[in-house]
């Protein structure tokens, strides 16, 4: 099945172009641990996925690009053009000559409305030409206009317009100490609205990819290009074929539809988090060796601990005994230190992932009670390594990992609402206070029900 990808503003347009970027070289890379059948079955495999192919032989990514700039989009489209093994469908973008400044109100409300004819008849031809039609996968930032306003406006759009196809919506949360002023109005707004349109969101933190680009990748001057080659690397690990349980040995066909099912049993508990290793610099991998004991140890320590990365992890936490009772509560700073999980899925490419002992993953104490571990816990694997690393393994989880920066992001945000700070920047374009009063009280439902797992 094809996923087709919506590019959303400057932010979500530079990451799409990244992630093709990402699966294109992982696919075209030498992978002499893999039969040639493997190889060729994996390559149709993505292919299917992300491209389809014109007369020039060239893939051309399944994607449709918004901007209300054109600057980024052109670039883009460019950059890719060049590479000379994939391009983007020069028919497949729409952007304007004035942005939305920040400004959610005007990309929901103004930029949407006016512009929605014409992002969805692109969008429908995309779908079109998609042999079966797997669902969406929208890039979006949620501290701006476009990307977070307009892309809120296209997901529900995209909902109405294709109702039984999956959507799964990748969000930036913003750096914490702040890029605009009203960011986290900005942010309450747009995750309000995706979580009643889409089936999930995939959530980066530019502060957590920002610290693996400094301590892991080692990169001394920090673009916004590495963090976003961070993300890519990241995302093409779980979107990049593999064997699941069901698919036997073919590569899975449905990776959406197997994501939803795997991890989102209760549309309340939308939320997943993404953690991946080993991750360093590229002149360091042919004097690196991991053992896949080792690789597991870390990443279910990274999970309980809620690291987001493998440096620093708290090897002091532990699951609670079962029958105990954990502390919770609605004030952050009592939020329990050990993270719980509905749900987690590991994805293991590479050698010997056969012989992987995942028994430490279906723990009871690690989940809620509500599912049994058999529920909760899934693994799909494939022997072709990723991009480069010889091993690598992959946790995508539905945790209380966002808890605290979702607590942070409301709070802040409500106290710029009691003041009535920035307010008349949002009732000009249409957004009431109402509206704001709608998005606290349902981010506050999805805090209190993550709270007490």
């Amino acid at each position: 099945m094809s996923i087709v990808t919506v590019q959303l503003g400057q932010c979500g347009n530079q990451i799409g172009h990244e992630v093709f970027n990402a699966i294109c070289s992982d696919v075209h890379g030498t992978h002499g641990l893999c039969s040639k059948k493997e190889n060729e079955s994996y390559h149709d495999a993505c292919k299917e996925r992300f491209f389809s192919e014109e007369e020039s032989k060239v893939p051309v990514a399944r994607a449709v690009l918004v901007d209300m700039e054109p600057k980024v989009i052109s670039q883009t489209l460019s950059i890719a053009a060049r590479s000379g093994y994939w391009k983007y469908d020069d028919r497949s973008h729409f952007c304007q000559k004035q942005g939305s400044g920040n400004n959610w109100a005007n990309g929901y409300s103004v930029h949407g409305p006016r512009h929605k004819e014409v992002i969805m008849n692109l969008v429908q031809k995309e779908a079109e030409k998609c042999d079966r039609l797997g669902g969406f996968f929208t890039i979006m930032s949620m501290a701006g206009g476009t990307g977070s306003g307009l892309g809120a406006f296209v997901t529900q759009c995209l909902r109405d317009a294709f109702p039984t196809s999956f959507i799964l919506n990748h969000v930036i949360w913003p750096y914490g100490t702040g890029e605009v002023i009203v960011q986290n109005y900005n942010s309450v707004l747009t995750l309000s609205h995706l979580y009643q349109s889409s089936d999930a969101l995939l959530v980066h933190e530019n502060d957590v990819i920002h610290q693996i680009c400094a301590q892991l990748m080692n990169i001394k001057q920090i673009s916004f290009r590495d963090v976003n080659q961070v993300i890519a690397h990241q995302l093409g690990s779980v979107f990049q074929p593999t064997y699941t349980a069901e698919s036997g040995l073919r590569y899975s066909r449905n990776p959406l539809g197997d994501l939803m099912e795997t991890l989102v049993p209760h549309p309340e508990f939308k939320m997943l988090g993404l953690r991946n290793i080993p991750q360093m610099p590229e002149n360091s991998l042919a004097y690196s060796t991991f053992s896949w004991p080792g690789l597991i140890k870390r990443l279910r320590q990274m999970l309980i601990a809620n690291a987001k990365m493998e440096e620093g992890i708290d090897w002091q936490v532990r699951p609670p005994r079962l029958g105990s009772s954990i502390p919770s509560s609605h004030s952050t700073n009592k939020l329990p230190h050990f993270n719980t999980s509905i749900a987690n899925l590991v994805i293991l490419r590479g050698k010997d992932t056969h012989s992987v002992d995942l028994g430490s993953f279906r723990d009871p104490s690690l989940y809620t009670s509500w599912l049994s571990p058999q529920d909760a816990f899934k693994a799909w694997k494939t022997p072709r390594a990723f991009n480069k690393y010889e091993k690598s393994a992959t946790l995508v989880s539905n945790s209380q990992f966002l808890l605290k920066p979702l607590d942070n992001v409301v709070g802040k945000a409500w106290n710029m609402f009691a003041s009535k700070a920035y307010i008349h920047q949002y009732t000009k374009f249409g957004i009431e206070e109402e509206d704001f009063l709608d998005s606290f009280t349902a981010l506050e439902q999805i805090i209190s029900s993550y709270t007490i797992l």
